[in-house]
């Protein structure tokens, strides 16, 4: 039987909201042990001078925890 924790990250881009995404999940990876998914919870974008300068994701990602 395994036990999974899920915590809360942001992470952003200046390109797109998948890269947003990827990246979050690569800096996961860095910190936490057994990542098994994520769920993107909020999307927002950040503008500059009438454009989008940042796109912005807030992230649930689940990891399995040692035994």
């Amino acid at each position: 039987m395994s036990v999974a924790r899920v915590t809360t990250i942001t992470s952003r881009s200046s390109q797109s909201f998948e890269d947003a995404v990827r990246h979050g999940i690569e800096r996961s990876n860095e910190t936490l042990r057994n990542v098994s998914g994520a769920w993107v919870k909020e999307h927002q974008v950040l503008v500059a001078d009438g454009a989008i300068s940042e796109w912005q994701v807030t992230l649930e990602v689940t990891f399995v925890l040692d035994d």
